[in-house]
């Protein structure tokens, strides 16, 4: 797939497109690096500005993780912890809050699942660390 400047989509949902498809098919494998943005700016003949809501795109969707030295990589799957949903409990699905997303280090796009008990008791944990199960 190219990048057609004369379509109706915008370049940079083209390019996430491209990325995002070159990850699904395990061309670009988790820790694999996407390029940098003068890269795939002169790989792809567009502007570091559409290359930057690309990835941030990406992001978004939490396929990539960018941190300073280490630039753009394709996000590892984390190891799932089993959790048992208590019976006459139930789990609430939500973005988290800023202060949630930096003291559990979450990526951008990561959702956070709340468990809660017949109690009232409330546990928030990150969704893509968590598989839950019910009791036997």
């Amino acid at each position: 797939m190219t990048i057609d400047p004369y379509s109706h989509t915008p370049v940079y949902v083209q390019l996430a497109d491209l990325i995002r498809e070159q990850i699904e098919s395990g061309q670009l494998a988790p820790g694999a690096s996407v390029g940098s943005e003068m890269t795939l700016s002169q790989e792809h003949g567009i502007g570091r500005d559409a290359v930057r809501m690309a990835i941030a795109l990406l992001r978004s969707e939490g396929l990539v993780t960018t941190s300073r030295p280490s630039g753009t990589r394709v996000r590892e799957t984390p190891q799932r912890t089993k959790v048992e949903v208590p019976p006459g409990g139930s789990v609430v699905a939500r973005m988290p809050s800023g202060k949630e997303r930096r003291s559990m280090q979450l990526d951008e796009g990561v959702p956070v699942l709340e468990v809660r008990d017949p109690k009232g008791g409330v546990e928030v944990l990150p969704a893509d660390e968590v598989e839950l199960t019910r009791p036997a």
